[in-house]
């Protein structure tokens, strides 16, 4: 069983988790733009391909797959899901297995503004948003919208250009500012399809933070969900968190999980506001936050790796438990000698 992981930049911890879950029956290779990207350093197997939106990346990946005799496929960043999900069908028939959800479930998580729409369909609750500040303006007269305001990327990863704002002047400054920022970011190729609307305004909660992952099977089929109570983040990351079990929060991930029928795991977060649960965002991979749910008990490589192999005793790697806190450091890595350009001897 080898298993691929494309874009795999920072995310060492799942390199680490699926090779402990192979134990020696397979490889993990990992694949980036650039060899020096610290994962390459832990997976058995480090190659490098072009950026994702070159002419030649598909083909590139199909070749790993062809070579590492690769059984199933895994990305790891936002702006690559819509182009594997729309490459599925062809990568598959390279032989491996392409671990993610449907073009239209993408588009749902991937654009902000959509997922806003999907929970209002769902009848699940989400801060108020607006695609365009004139709209935000109109709300904010008529008293149905109230400082601070989020201001935020349409089409965002990893919290790029976030800011927080206390007045008008600050909301029309800003917003123009956040389009200059998008546009000559790594969101700029995926923004061009609306700039006008690239850019969302929403209520800003005040609540305490949590973050979820939704596992569904290889089916679509939802398995469970795994809580943890956010103490501190970092870079847009959760920092140290807390696991939770909590039957309301799960009900909701559930309602989530069966409306999407996404594949895999279903990074999420959401606010509590007098003990109402409110959903901000979809992101249908792992996501920074899983080590605090694999660390509290499930073991969701462990989990993929039954369900490719068909087994039937996955529940023996869900041991999920309340009450367990964590906290992430950074560790230093040595890049070897050769993914280094032009080195110098």
């Amino acid at each position: 069983m080898n298993i691929l992981f494309t874009c795999a930049g920072r995310r060492n911890y799942l390199i680490n988790y699926f090779k402990e879950a192979l134990n020696g029956k397979g490889s993990v290779v990992a694949v980036d733009m650039q060899l020096s990207a610290p994962a390459l350093v832990d997976a058995d197997v480090a190659k490098k391909v072009p950026s994702i939106y070159d002419k030649n990346y598909i083909s590139a990946i199909e070749k790993v797959i062809t070579e590492e005799k690769i059984d199933a496929v895994i990305s790891l960043n936002d702006l690559e899901l819509p182009i594997l999900a729309k490459n599925k069908e062809q990568l598959e028939k390279s032989g491996a297995r392409i671990l993610i959800s449907s073009q239209n479930v993408i588009d749902i998580c991937f654009d902000k503004w959509k997922s806003y729409h999907f929970f209002k369909e769902n009848s699940i609750k989400t801060p108020l948003t607006y695609i365009n500040i004139a709209s935000a303006k109109e709300a904010l007269k008529n008293n149905e919208l109230h400082f601070p305001l989020v201001v935020k990327p349409r089409w965002g990863s990893a919290s790029i250009s976030i800011d927080i704002v206390k007045s008008v002047e600050e909301l029309e400054l800003s917003y123009k500012l956040q389009h200059l920022k998008v546009s000559r970011s790594i969101l700029g190729t995926v923004s061009s399809s609306d700039a006008e609307n690239c850019i969302m305004i929403q209520e800003k909660l005040n609540g305490e933070e949590y973050g979820i992952d939704i596992l569904n099977n290889f089916d679509g089929e939802y398995y469970g969900s795994f809580v943890r109570k956010k103490l501190g983040m970092r870079s847009g990351e959760t920092d140290k968190a807390i696991s939770i079990v909590n039957q309301k929060y799960n009900m909701v991930a559930e309602k989530i999980a069966k409306a999407t029928k996404h594949v895999g795991n279903m990074d999420c977060d959401f606010f509590v506001v007098d003990g109402e649960v409110y959903f901000l965002e979809m992101n249908p991979r792992f996501g920074g936050g899983y080590p605090f749910s694999h660390e509290a008990g499930v073991n969701t490589p462990a989990i993929y790796l039954a369900w490719l192999e068909n087994e039937s005793n996955y529940d023996q790697y869900n041991k999920f438990r309340s009450g367990l806190a964590f906290s992430k450091c950074d560790r230093i890595l040595q890049i070897p000698k050769e993914a280094i350009p032009n080195h110098m001897d």
